[in-house]
């Protein structure tokens, strides 16, 4: 798929404001902290049940980045399936691209083969198991331009998960989701395909667990779709001035898994660079000057995964960027330069660990801006640990100079 360019940089600054993580902005004066930090989280609210194959489940129906109880993505696909995360990889990973079968055309995206992704990592909340990480990732396609993801979350005996279809947002290391029900039906037929659902009771719809539809796509990324694609996702064929809704029923797809598949011992990597060239929201210290930034500059981003003979996973991503910033105003005439730029330095790591025993996850985010001088430097650090017992703890930090 092609796709056309994206409309002018200041309507685009403005979508992405809906297209990252949401994070409230504080502003900070200079030679100001901001700091937060959670250790030991209680449960999120509110709590859902679904019962299938003669077992419940109560647990949260969202994704988090954090452990404050803002949803993020919809769980929209619940399995009941001997080995966890780590079988679900699995059986999506043995299979091939032909989904004729199913109605689906012999076309991409929809030819797409399963593999280890790149993704930030998010937490969940099932009781009795407690706040799980993202530790297993999957996509179906590429980082770019478009891509099914899937992000797995141990829970005892059962995997909550939530599939989406994304677009990469062009000039940027960020993603859009287009689709949830297109994604959660591609791993539903998958399973289907892979024989591996109980034959009495394979697969039900739970009742409606989540608003519907949820989020929404900004019009400047929508009208950058070709229409292929648009038709796809079941939305408007015209271009359109307003964001459009993502089409969600609201309930998921829970899948009754009776048989285990073991995953091949594997080393996978994955090593590129994304040539970062756009306009976006200033990141942190909202109180300096420069509400939107023109960022330039190379990101490259590895991830190794590690599959060994012992059936233990073990992911680790990391991504570095050197960049120019050059920080804008909106004015009469669009969005107007001000002030020098400056350089900047991005860093990430994710660390996801799966094994019998444990399931740990771990993310740390830095943003330094390198102002010429003292005004205009600025810090941004978040690290978020997932594990068992106390170990769970999220922080935030922002320095402004």
């Amino acid at each position: 798929m092609s796709f056309r360019h994206l409309r002018a940089a200041a309507a685009l600054a403005a979508a992405l404001l809906g297209a990252c993580e949401d994070r409230a902005e504080v502003p900070v004066a200079p030679g100001m902290t901001v700091s937060a930090a959670t250790t030991d989280p209680p449960a999120p609210s509110p709590l859902v049940t679904v019962a299938l194959g003669g077992g419940t489940l109560q647990f949260w129906p969202y994704t988090g980045g954090d452990f404050s109880g803002t949803p993020g993505d919809p769980i929209n696909l619940i399995f009941l399936a001997p080995g966890g995360p780590r079988a679900v990889r699995a059986s999506l990973m043995m299979l091939d691209g032909d989904r004729t079968a199913f109605e689906f055309p012999a076309v991409f995206p929809f030819t797409c083969v399963w593999k280890d992704a790149i993704g930030g990592m998010q937490t969940a909340y099932a009781t009795g198991s407690g706040w799980t990480g993202s530790a297993v990732q999957l996509e179906c396609g590429d980082y770019g331009p478009v891509r099914f993801h899937l992000r797995l979350f141990g829970a005892g005996e059962w995997t909550l998960a939530n599939a989406h279809f994304e677009v990469l947002i062009p000039g940027t290391t960020e993603h859009q989701v287009v689709s949830w029900e297109l994604a959660e039906q591609l791993v539903a037929v998958d399973f289907r395909r892979a024989g591996l659902l109980d034959q009495d009771l394979p697969l039900l719809a739970t009742d409606p667990i989540n608003p519907s539809p949820f989020r929404e796509i900004p019009a400047v990324i929508y009208s950058g779709l070709p229409g292929d694609l648009r038709a796809a996702i079941g939305g408007p064929l015209a271009d359109q001035s307003a964001p459009v809704a993502i089409a969600s029923d609201g309930r998921a797809t829970a899948l009754n898994v009776a048989a285990r598949v073991e995953g091949e011992p594997v080393v996978a990597r994955q090593d590129f660079v994304i040539a970062f060239d756009q306009v976006i929201p200033r990141p942190f210290c909202a109180g300096q000057p420069g509400a939107f930034f023109h960022v330039v500059g190379p990101v490259r981003l590895r991830q190794q995964v590690v599959l060994n003979r012992a059936g233990d996973f073990h992911s680790q991503f990391h991504a570095i960027g050197h960049l120019e910033v050059t920080p804008l105003e909106p004015g009469d005439g669009g969005l107007t330069p001000v002030g020098e730029s400056a350089r900047a330095r991005v860093v990430e790591h994710h660390k996801g660990i799966l094994t019998d025993a444990v399931t740990l996850v771990s993310s740390f985010q830095m943003q330094t801006l390198l102002g010429r001088t003292g005004e205009g430097r600025g810090w941004l650090g978040v690290r978020l640990d997932v594990g068992p017992g106390a170990s769970s703890h999220y922080s935030l930090e922002e320095r402004c100079s």
